[in-house]
C-alpha cells in the first residue's frame, strides 16, 4: 500500500497533521476512533470521504512511523 497517495500533511489543514487526502480527518482522530472501540464499517458509515483504501493508507502510515521509530517511547 502506497499510503503517499492517501494521507497529506498541509500547514493550512489541521495545523498540518497528517490527514486523509480531500478531507478534514486526522490519522490521529481514525487511531482515536479504533481505539474506543469503533469499528472500521462505523468509521466509514460516519466519515463517507474515507473509504476501505484510506482505511489501509492509515495503517500502513502507522506501521511505517513504528518502523522508523518515529514514535517516542516512555522512558
Amino acid at each position: 500500500m502506497e499510503w503517499r497517495k492517501h494521507i497529506i500533511a498541509d500547514e493550512t489543514v489541521l495545523l498540518g497533521k497528517p490527514t486523509v487526502k480531500g478531507t478534514r480527518v486526522s490519522v490521529e482522530h481514525i487511531i482515536g476512533l479504533l481505539a474506543q472501540g469503533w469499528t472500521e464499517q462505523q468509521i466509514l458509515e460516519n466519515y463517507p470521504r474515507v473509504n476501505q483504501e484510506s482505511l489501509q493508507a492509515v495503517f500502513s502510515y502507522i506501521q511505517e512511523c513504528l518502523k522508523d521509530g518515529l514514535l517516542y517511547t516512555n522512558s
